[in-house]
This record gives C-alpha cells, sequence and structure tokens, in this order.
C-alpha cells in the first residue's frame, strides 16, 4: 500500500492504519513525499506542458543572439548598398556600353589651336631645354611661365604633367577620361600647337569605369567602392544564411550563379 508505486502523497497517510504504537509508517511516508516533490520538481523542468524553464531560458537566449546578428548585418548591408548604389548604377550601364563599344557610334570632335610663343618665354624654354639635356632630368616641368601662358593662349593645363623634351620641341601629352590632348611647342621658332579630342559622354563614362586618366582621387574612390561592394556582398551573404532554413532555393540559386558563369568561361572563352 505504501510502495513508491503506490504513494499518491499526504492522502495515504491519513488512510493508513494505526495498529498501535510503532504501527504508523510514518519513515515510509516522509521518503516517499520526499521522492514524489523530486519527481514533481522534474516534471516542471522538464516534462511540464509548453516550453521547459531551462530550455525556455537557453531557447530566448539563442533567440536574442540570432536577432542582434540579424539586425546588425542588416544595418550594414542597407548602409554599404546606400554607398554603392549610385556607383553600381554606373559601373553597371558603363559595363554594357563597353561590351557594345563597337556597335555604339561615336564622333570625336577635335578642335586644333595655334599660337607664338613670346620671345622672351622662348628663351626661358630654350634655356630649360639645355639644362635638361645637360642633367638628363626626366621629370622637369615647362617653366611657370610657359605654363601660364599656354593655358591662357591655347586653353592648355600642363601643370603636373610629363615633358618629352627633344632637340627641336617640347611635347606634353594631356590624356583624359572621354578624350584626349597634347601641346607641342617648336625650340627654334616657339610655334605652339595645342589638339584636344573630345569622344563624348559615353566615353567618359567608359574610360571612368575603367580608370583610364582619372587621376588620384578617383583611383581612391574606386578602391573605397570596391570595399563598399565586398560588404555589400558579404552580409547578404550571411543574410540568405541566415534564412537558407524557411527558403529551400537560396543555396541552389547562389550555386547557380557561380556555375553558369564558370561553364561559359570554361567551355565558350577562347
Amino acid at each position: 500500500m505504501h510502495s513508491r508505486a503506490g504513494w499518491r502523497g499526504w492522502s495515504d497517510l491519513r488512510r493508513a492504519p494505526f495498529n498501535g504504537l510503532g504501527a504508523f509508517p510514518i519513515g515510509k511516508v516522509f521518503e516517499n513525499e520526499i521522492h514524489y516533490c523530486l519527481f514533481s520538481l522534474k516534471s516542471q523542468l522538464f516534462l511540464g506542458p509548453g516550453l521547459p524553464p531551462l530550455r525556455m531560458k537557453a531557447n530566448a537566449s539563442s533567440s536574442s543572439q540570432r536577432a542582434y546578428w540579424l539586425k546588425t548585418l542588416h544595418e550594414w548591408h542597407w548602409v554599404s548598398s546606400a554607398i554603392c548604389l549610385v556607383g553600381m548604377l554606373l559601373f553597371a550601364v558603363t559595363g554594357f556600353t563597353l561590351n557594345h563599344a563597337g556597335q555604339i557610334e561615336a564622333k570625336p570632335a577635335v578642335v586644333l589651336r595655334e599660337g607664338t610663343l613670346p620671345a622672351p618665354l622662348l628663351q626661358g624654354l630654350q634655356q630649360a631645354a639645355a639644362s635638361h639635356k645637360e642633367a638628363a632630368d626626366a621629370a622637369q616641368a615647362l617653366p611657370a611661365d610657359v605654363q601660364g601662358w599656354l593655358r591662357a593662349e591655347l586653353g592648355a593645363d600642363t601643370r603636373q604633367r610629363a615633358v618629352e623634351w627633344s632637340e627641336d620641341e617640347v611635347y606634353v601629352a594631356l590624356p583624359r577620361p572621354g578624350g584626349d590632348a597634347w601641346v607641342r611647342v617648336a625650340l627654334g621658332d616657339g610655334q605652339a600647337e595645342h589638339e584636344s579630342t573630345d569622344r563624348g559622354w559615353i566615353s567618359y563614362f567608359n574610360d571612368l569605369h575603367k580608370g583610364r586618366h582619372a587621376g588620384l582621387a578617383w583611383t581612391w574612390f574606386i578602391d573605397i567602392f570596391a570595399g563598399a561592394c565586398l560588404v555589400f556582398c558579404i552580409t547578404g551573404l550571411f543574410i540568405l544564411q541566415m534564412h537558407a532554413g524557411r527558403r529551400p532555393m537560396t543555396w541552389p540559386m547562389v550555386g547557380l550563379g557561380l556555375l553558369v558563369p564558370a561553364l561559359l568561361a570554361l567551355l565558350l572563352v577562347h
């Protein structure tokens, strides 16, 4: 009657027979009651309805951690996408125009300006040419007064430009995005020529895409833009991984994006 399997609590104590002193099974009663309390506690912790308390705490911690990382990834993802938006549009459009450059007609506009360098400036230029020949200084620039005259009279900005010195003339190449230009000054008579070629806006943006003759500032922009694109792509990859459990087509689509260009490069690009 008082076995552990049959014990139901203090109600059994009230129904226990009394057969004199010492007949009351009080020791067994307390032993069974302790087992009952321990069993009830375990049931509440591990077998009760809903989520057990210990597991609820672990699951809550895991869920809050996942929510934190998901929020952080989304913040980095949208910030990097905002930084990259205009640049991505530019590089996407110019990627298309570069891929079809032969089909897009361009009409270069060529402008030629001529003039004669004043005698005092010509004399200074001849002296600079002679000193260059003696010192073999390839980095020697044009004299400042000659640069000012070329800029004012011919519209040619030769500041911080490399100069090619020869026996009878000096030549300065002035390449730029979307066009080209050059300046030539004869050392004998001071005859100066400046030719400028403009290939249009499409060529300008194509050269920006390639970073061609765009200067140091644009080089830095491309580097920073590339870093922001990496952040955008990597955070997108982690976001895909966190949602992949509920979206079974996630990894097949990612794999397809890798497989298609790989097959094209291996089989059709020669």
